[in-house]
């Protein structure tokens, strides 16, 4: 498998897509040929950001790489959903065993029933089995900060398998042809729902929508998961549910200490001290300045100007005749 696009791009897996778009814009500008004239190995950097970003970069894209990623974690590296555009159904693996984890999963003698048993049989015997289940959708759902204190409605693009129409699930388990699901009792259908986010709605948080994930041609639908991400804007991050606030500051100020304004989340200017000798990735807590009341950690990073005047040029070269 290729290399994993969150870790090229440096971001956790519930970064929010406006989160990524910034990353991948810092780390092309970093590493792009003109900036890096000749560097072979910033180039290399280079494309494999671009190609970690043409993976994940799109909230579609994104999505369809997080459900292969799902489905692998099911059944290996090969992808037996392939063939399972517009309907089809999928080719490789056996059937009876990726409908036992992609439908809810049976118990061990229906798998054997299954395989010994002509297919007519088996749909007679489950009408005595218990029921089962169709599996549950885990999808993302960004919002701002502002929307997460107070609560909203967002219209949602949900895509699940649901009971086909035409044969409505009968031909599934079966001999028996459906032109319209090839006899796996489901087909691929797109709707656009509303998602309710409760006031006070905090990063990675989890919202289940009862029977919207996939249904099961004999049994109940599963549910769909609905993981919610606060795009914490430019300059901040979540870093295991706590907000990540990056402060650059001057070479001078990181040397020799010093007090600067930073700009937090609730938009308060607020001064804090830059205690002398800091080093980059300092970091210092300052409590009720996050997001909605909660801590705020502020992480220290160097201002890296992109350009330099003649008496900065020759302030650093004095600094380095001194071994600084």
């Amino acid at each position: 498998m290729a290399d994993n696009p969150y870790a090229v791009l440096g971001v956790p897996k519930d970064a929010t897509n406006a989160e990524i778009k910034r990353v991948y814009r810092k780390l092309a500008r970093q590493y792009h040929p003109d900036r890096n004239p000749g560097d072979a190995a910033a180039e290399e950097k280079f494309k494999s950001i671009q190609a970690a970003y043409d993976i994940i970069g799109t909230a579609e894209a994104r999505k369809e790489f997080d459900n292969q990623g799902r489905v692998q974690d099911m059944f290996g590296d090969g992808n037996p959903f392939s063939n399972f555009g517009g309907g089809g159904f999928p080719r490789g693996p056996d059937i009876g065993d990726m409908f036992s984890q992609f439908m809810g999963g049976r118990n061990q003698q229906q798998n054997q029933n299954f395989r010994s048993k002509p297919r007519e049989k088996r749909t007679q015997r489950q009408a005595t089995n218990e029921s089962q289940k169709g599996s549950d959708i885990e999808s993302g759902l960004d919002i701002t900060l502002e929307d997460a204190v107070v609560g909203t409605d967002i219209q949602f693009n949900h895509r699940r398998l649901k009971v086909c129409k035409k044969c409505n699930g009968s031909t599934f388990g079966t001999t028996k042809n459906c032109s319209e699901c090839n006899a796996s009792g489901v087909s691929t259908r797109e709707s656009t729902i509303t998602v309710k986010v409760p006031p006070g709605a905090i990063h990675g948080q989890q919202l289940r929508l009862n029977k919207m994930g996939n249904e099961h041609p004999n049994g109940e639908p599963g549910d769909l998961i609905i993981n919610i991400r606060l795009d914490a804007d430019e300059g901040r991050r979540w870093e295991n549910g706590r907000l990540i606030q990056e402060v650059a500051i001057s070479y001078t100020t990181i040397i020799l200490g010093g007090k600067i304004q930073i700009k937090t989340p609730n938009n308060e200017r607020i001064q804090i001290v830059v205690p002398p000798r800091s080093k980059i990735g300092d970091r210092r807590r300052l409590n009720g300045h996050g997001h909605d009341g909660g801590p705020l950690d502020i992480e220290f990073s160097i201002l890296e100007p992109e350009k330099l005047n003649k008496k900065q040029i020759a302030a650093l070269e004095k600094l380095k005749e001194l071994g600084l």
